[in-house]
């Protein structure tokens, strides 16, 4: 009895151990499911891209949450919208978001890829779910740093499909240079209270019973300005794990309101079926893996000088 009982207790203390460490490494106090202060400088920089933005400065950016296993998004993204480009006149970037993996094999990839593509925005907080809010205001925190001169900024994930041609004709057409923020608005979400649910917030983290006017976070577009806004108020807002829900709180603090890109639906965060008259005029669609990324975007490109059908 006595081996099994001293096997169990090293056991215990090995697994102790090991957790200390990890959480001494990576600092996860917002899994607590506690109120957490947001630190503007949260984390230090492990990858920074190749752009000089006051020299030559983009007219939009495009800041991609990604992840590690997401090579291939990341792929199909250069390939198509994301690949660098002149439209109407207006020079467009891309770069990804990503956090930190236990993974030596995984950190030494994305290195080289940064290496070899310099498009790739990195700290050193770990890259899970929970820290998306981290992720998403490490962007903010680049362009409040690196590139203010931006006009404008659109956050989105990889698995997004943005008619940058839309986007931009938009934006040039709305001519809002400050204090501009749009997407898919929400303008009257409620806290998920059910413990199962993915977007689970518990009243200890979130104690109000409505959300602030937000917009979805598979796609957001805003005056570049605002992004120095967001990042200096951020320490101000209670964190939460939403990233969406968290700009909203800062949006709702800066008196920023949302405002529709246009009259007709232009952003898809549940998704769309494709066609190529249909793609031409949105920005963003949710739910679009690699592979049909790349024939979306082939048909999209090959289909520019041709007129629809009105319908």
């Amino acid at each position: 009895m006595a081996p099994v009982k001293t096997r169990w207790i090293y056991f215990s203390l090995v697994v102790l151990g090991a957790l200390c460490l990890y959480f001494s490494m990576h600092d996860l106090s917002i899994f607590k499911g506690e109120p957490f202060i947001f630190k503007k400088e949260y984390g230090r920089f492990l990858q920074l891209p190749d752009v000089d933005c006051g020299h030559s400065p983009p007219f939009l950016v495009l800041l991609v949450t990604s992840s590690h296993e997401q090579l291939f998004a990341r792929t199909a993204i250069r390939k198509t919208w994301g690949k660098e480009k002149v439209v109407r006149g207006k020079r467009i970037k891309t770069f990804f978001l990503l956090g930190t993996t236990l993974s030596e094999g995984a950190s030494r990839a994305v290195a080289q890829e940064s290496q070899r593509h310099r498009d790739i925005i990195q700290k050193d907080f770990v890259d899970v779910y929970l820290n998306l809010t981290l992720k998403t205001m490490m962007g903010f925190e680049w362009v409040h740093h690196f590139c203010p001169q931006a006009a404008f900024v659109m956050k989105t994930d990889s698995d997004m499909f943005v008619n940058v041609y839309y986007l931009v004709e938009l934006l040039l057409k709305k001519n809002r240079t400050s204090r501009f923020f749009t997407g898919f608005l929400k303008m009257n979400e409620l806290p998920i209270r059910e413990k199962r649910n993915k977007w689970f917030v518990s009243r200890y983290e979130y104690p109000w019973d409505k959300y602030p006017p937000f917009c979805s976070g598979t796609a957001y577009v805003f005056s570049g300005d605002v992004a120095s806004q967001v990042y200096n108020v951020s320490e101000a807002v209670p964190f939460i794990k939403l990233e969406d829900v968290f700009v909203g709180l800062c949006l709702a603090r800066l008196r920023i309101g949302l405002e529709e890109l246009h009259s007709e639906q232009t952003f898809f965060p549940a998704g769309l079926s494709f066609s190529t008259c249909r793609f031409k005029k949105i920005v963003a669609c949710h739910f679009i893996q690699p592979q049909k990324m790349l024939s979306y975007w082939k048909a999209l490109e090959s289909s520019l000088g041709e007129e629809c059908p009105a319908e």
